[in-house]
């Protein structure tokens, strides 16, 4: 658990007020993680709160934000996956082209087929914010059903679930398939989120309000933001 207090520290730097705010974490020298507003160690790493409705922050970056991160970011943090990984499956599928559509019918960022997009309930499968939700909430169960194989997953998403079951289990000998398992696993860091998220939970103590924050998830815990490291 984070200690008490940090806690004050983490509060400010989460509040709607401070939603442009900078939060920073480290070790100590008994290996504790530290969460505080200021960097008082200079291996700190430091995050951006993105949003204050969903406190999801991801690291400073030198480079332009690109215009789907806050998405990718927010739905890749509720399925528990790494925002690189989605990042680097609609780098292969659209090229981040909205407005894509493939041949054999897949549409958008992550190219969802019409049965997909149905299965999700995406009414408009080129609206960013409905494709990315569904593409990585079936990528996500891909993932659940191969027994998180990447390899095995992304195949699925790039042929079909069927075709893999129809080889044993094994990557199709499609060759663009293999061409597609090969690239995105080349290209991006582990499916599994590396990151630390941070629980608030609210209690009233002698008529006072007070809230904590922990990397545990206690019940009735809310999570208030996902560090994810550089």
């Amino acid at each position: 658990m984070f200690r008490h207090v940090l806690a004050a520290a983490v509060f400010c730097a989460l509040m709607p007020s401070a939603a442009s705010a900078q939060i920073y974490s480290w070790r100590d020298a008994t290996g504790r993680l530290v969460v505080s507003d200021t960097p008082k160690d200079p291996s700190a790493r430091v995050y951006a709160v993105a949003s204050s409705s969903y406190a999801v922050t991801k690291p400073v970056a030198s480079r332009q934000t690109n215009t789907y991160d806050s998405l990718i970011d927010r739905h890749a943090a509720a399925r528990s996956l790494n925002p690189g990984f989605v990042r680097a499956v609609i780098q292969a599928e659209s090229a981040f082209n909205p407005q894509a559509r493939s041949p054999k019918g897949a549409m958008g960022l992550m190219q969802l087929m019409p049965a997909t997009a149905a299965e999700y309930h995406v009414v408009n499968a080129y609206d960013p914010a409905e494709n990315i939700r569904a593409g990585v909430a079936y990528l996500k169960s891909l993932l659940t059903r191969f027994n998180n194989d990447v390899s095995l997953a992304l195949a699925a998403y790039n042929a079909g679930p069927a075709a893999v079951e129809k080889y044993g289990r094994t990557v199709p000998p499609y060759k663009e398939t293999r061409n597609y398992v090969a690239r995105i696993s080349k290209s991006s860091s582990t499916p599994a989120a590396s990151a630390t998220q941070v629980f608030q939970t609210v209690q009233i103590v002698d008529g006072q309000r007070v809230v904590r924050f922990t990397n545990k998830p206690p019940s009735g815990s809310t999570i208030v933001a996902t560090l994810y490291p550089r």
